[in-house]
């Protein structure tokens, strides 16, 4: 990995020199060629000068020769690749210097822009790096046959780069020098927080969730970042374990319970020790039925959790609903020695969206749980509030700790500061948490409820779009599945 990005890193600074070298290489060259472009252009304009002096003088047939002698002294000085004197009249171009020659370097006259040149305007050009330009001047009196001549001069610019690009190489290879180290020890710094944490998540992946990666410090945040993301995972794996273990635990516990009384009864019946026949086969069935309903309940949160389940949402009236599922409780309540209130709204007022059957096992799940802590009642009522219609379970036991308050929806959570009845599997208010919100809605726990004790669960659901005439209701006597009774 350090090897990876060092090599790129310096791949990358390779890139950008030659890039820049090309680019000022290029650059370079167009500026001479324009620069010989203006000399030519500069050097034409001085050579009709001379000649229009010449012939001012009265040195008139003897302007072409004096010009045709200034081209020939200057060319060498002038680094001049081509030379041409063109006489310009009504019929054609005919080169003064020699005649029948073409254009010097092989132009055209079709390069030269003759509007320009009539209006006394200088042309130049170039094609790659020979440079041209073309003047014409009006000897102002005949000169051997014409008055106007038009000086052709051609050079190659000089190569852009001299001395300097012996310099510039010097000085990338010195820069290629000092990124190569750079790009080594900067490859390890980032290079190391990888391998270390590579080599932790090896390890978290091996099961060892107390491997952590060391922060890096005088790194990147993103490597921070990471470093600080990965520690965080596996403190969240370790809780999970943790309380998957716990969970585990609790539920070894629950099933060995019964299990042990099923056992110890069944053995006493095999051996003829009890004459109770009736109360050991009752103690059988009821921790039968515990058993069964804490199987039931762990099958429930394994389809919850994997979304195995069906929901069918309809318009429906909250208080027919919650009424017959807290009034299924009514008999086990009498027997712990405890009574269920209800009070409900009027179905236009707690119309809402959720699944009967589901919302059924909700009210089930919370008037058990209610039984579990309650002194003397348990109240169930409901209503509707702006964030819409809403049912109530609470009780008159103790209440929650406040520390407890965030983990009561926790699978076989029990708070070791509050004793219960043995009721329900501890897995009610959890199946409660998923139902409520896979169904749009939410739940939340209030305790204490007042001066000495007391704890209150509001379910608050989805509002109905409408009370449609065909409004679901539970059928007469229909009933919600009701606890073992203990």
């Amino acid at each position: 990995m350090r090897r990876r990005i060092s090599l790129t890193m310096f791949a990358m600074v390779v890139g950008a020199l030659l890039f820049a070298g090309l680019a000022t290489l290029g650059l370079t060259d167009l500026n001479s060629v324009h620069q010989t472009q203006t000399e030519l252009v500069s050097e034409a304009k001085k050579l009709a000068q001379g000649v229009q002096e010449e012939v001012a003088t009265g040195r008139r047939h003897e302007s072409i020769s004096v010009l045709r002698n200034s081209l020939s002294v200057l060319k060498a000085p002038l680094r001049l690749q081509g030379e041409a004197v063109f006489a310009v009249s009504s019929a054609g171009w005919s080169n003064l210097l020699s005649p029948g020659q073409p254009l010097p370097s092989g132009l055209t006259v079709g390069q030269l822009d003759m509007a320009d040149l009539i209006n006394s305007l200088p042309v130049s050009g170039h094609r790659g790096r020979l440079a041209y330009a073309a003047y014409l001047f009006s000897t102002q009196v005949t000169v051997a046959g014409v008055d106007n001549l038009v000086v052709v001069l051609t050079r190659v610019s000089p190569n852009g780069v001299g001395a300097e690009g012996v310099w510039f190489a010097i000085a990338a290879a010195a820069t290629l020098a000092v990124a190569l180290i750079a790009a080594d020890r900067l490859g390890q710094r980032l290079a190391r927080p990888l391998q270390q944490t590579e080599s932790v998540t090896r390890r978290i992946a091996a099961g060892d969730l107390e491997a952590r990666v060391p922060v890096p410090d005088g790194v990147g945040h993103e490597l921070v970042s990471l470093a600080t993301s990965v520690n965080q995972m596996a403190a969240g794996l370790a809780r999970a374990q943790g309380t998957q273990r716990q969970f585990l635990m609790s539920v070894s516990h629950d099933l060995r319970t019964p299990l042990t009384s099923i056992r110890g009864f069944a053995e006493a019946l095999y051996d003829g020790a009890t004459t109770d026949v009736h109360y050991a086969a009752g103690v059988i069935g009821a921790e039968a039925g515990r058993l069964e309903r804490l199987v039931t309940d762990l099958l429930e949160l394994a389809k919850l959790e994997a979304g195995a389940f069906s929901l069918h949402c309809r318009a429906l009236d909250l208080s027919e609903v919650v009424h017959d599922a807290a009034q299924a409780f009514t008999p086990a309540a009498s027997a712990l020695g405890l009574a269920v209130q209800i009070r409900t709204a009027s179905p236009e007022e707690v119309c809402c969206d959720a699944d009967p059957d589901r919302l059924g096992q909700v009210m089930g799940n919370l008037v058990e749980n209610a039984l579990k802590f309650a002194t003397s009642v348990v109240a169930v009522s409901t209503g509707q509030s702006d964030a819409g219609p809403w049912v109530a379970v609470e009780d008159d036991g103790p209440g929650i700790p406040e520390q407890d308050l965030g983990r009561v929806f926790e699978r076989l959570f029990q708070s070791r500061a509050v004793e219960g009845r043995k009721l329900g599997s501890g897995l009610g208010l959890a199946i409660v948490d998923e139902l409520v919100v896979a169904m749009g809605g939410r739940v939340a726990v209030q305790s204490p409820t007042g001066p000495h004790g007391g704890t209150r669960v509001v379910t608050t659901l989805r509002p109905a779009p409408s009370a449609p005439p065909g409004l679901y209701k539970p059928s007469p006597g229909a009933a919600a599945p009701g606890p073992v009774p203990a």
